[in-house]
């Protein structure tokens, strides 16, 4: 059977499958669409047993955020090499992931990959269909899901893909107020709050740290009866660092994101507080 070059198209078009690999399934399969797509979804099955041992360290980063900005995801979506993963059809086919886990609600892997696209597939499908087309491995990681039913959603995703955050925040939406999301969330990307706010640190955390500020004035030889009162200002420095909120901002160090959100609220008379953050970075 003749194979044209508009029915490769097709099938490449449908399946994100090199036009190679769309030939040969189509001559397997008669020229016969869904029969192809399937020829290539074993393909890519197959390859993901041939590389499971393989390491998946490249990738992707995506988000997505809902019609009405009250919820988002993120999802990490993982390769072998950089190469692919510049590729425009790998970051097209990580960001539809990340639509699907909107589009159906979904906040854990398991349930993702099952779950089906906008074209019928499910994610399963579609990943095999893309070890296929690249001949590497391909890995969903992981995916969060964030709500703000009093607020809206906001991201931000370094560019390359590499790493990104969105964040909940509690407050009317408005570009003004999600210009300050955005900020609140390249903050978060570019240093790596642990926690919205302090009294979200677990206990485990803040003992180990007295641990070692402990540890670390006794092998300074500092006295005894002041060691508590290093601790105290240590651990308090730990906080300003680590807790989103009383970080200082990157684009003005002489204020905390709490300040930049006090600002907002005094200037256009709407609250802004940070509900939730949830930052991904490759690896």
């Amino acid at each position: 059977m003749d194979i044209s070059v508009a029915l490769i198209r097709e099938l490449r078009e449908k399946s994100g499958a090199g036009m190679t690999d769309c030939k040969v399934a189509l001559t397997e399969t008669g020229g016969d669409i869904p029969k192809a797509i399937e020829f290539l979804r074993k393909k890519g099955a197959a390859m993901a047993t041939k590389r499971a041992d393989k390491i998946a360290k490249e990738g992707a980063i995506k988000s997505a955020i809902s019609g009405d900005r009250t919820t988002g995801v993120i999802v990490e979506v993982n390769c072998e090499t950089d190469f692919v993963s510049k590729g425009e059809g790998f970051q097209n086919f990580a960001q539809n992931i990340a639509n699907t886990a909107l589009a159906n609600g979904i906040e854990d892997t398991e349930s993702l990959i099952s779950a089906k696209g906008s074209d019928g597939l499910s994610v399963r499908d579609t990943i095999d269909s893309m070890m296929a087309s690249v001949g590497e491995k391909i890995e969903l990681k992981r995916v969060k899901l964030l709500k703000a039913e009093n607020g809206f959603i906001s991201t931000y995703i370094h560019f390359g893909s590499k790493v990104g955050a969105i964040i909940a925040l509690k407050g009317k939406y408005s570009p003004e107020a999600d210009d300050v999301g955005k900020k609140v969330a390249m903050q978060t990307v570019a240093m790596t709050p642990i926690t919205v706010r302090r009294e979200e640190v677990s206990q485990e955390t803040i003992d180990k740290e007295k641990e070692i500020y402990v540890t670390q004035s006794r092998n300074e030889k500092k006295p005894e009866n002041i060691i508590d009162k290093i601790v105290a200002n240590k651990l308090e420095k730990f906080f300003q660092e680590n807790c989103l909120v009383e970080q200082s901002f990157i684009q003005d160090e002489k204020k905390s994101i709490g300040d930049i959100l006090k600002e907002y609220g005094k200037q256009s008379g709407e609250p802004l507080d940070v509900l939730a953050m949830a930052r991904f970075q490759l690896g």
